[in-house]
């Protein structure tokens, strides 16, 4: 998880829209397509983001049932 593009993502799941593609992460992190959606796997390997597939899109979101203490590690970072 420590690895700035990854703080990144997660900062604008927590202030953006609910869901969003790996497009528009990509677009707005300033990261490649491949690079963001290797990420967000690995991301959601951790349960850090969940996945909706629909309309052949994926869509991704914060997992807001994360563990307290990951939830602390995460707003330390992002604060």
């Amino acid at each position: 998880m420590a690895n700035a593009n990854r703080l990144k993502i997660i900062k604008l799941l927590s202030d953006g829209a609910l869901e969003q593609t790996v497009g528009e992460i990509a677009r707005g992190i300033h990261v490649t397509f491949r690079g963001t959606s290797q990420h967000l796997r690995l991301l959601h390997g951790l349960d850090i983001v969940n996945s909706n597939g629909r309309n052949g899109h994926v869509y991704y979101s914060l997992n807001r049932n994360l563990p307290a203490d990951l939830k602390k590690v995460i707003d330390i970072f992002l604060h």
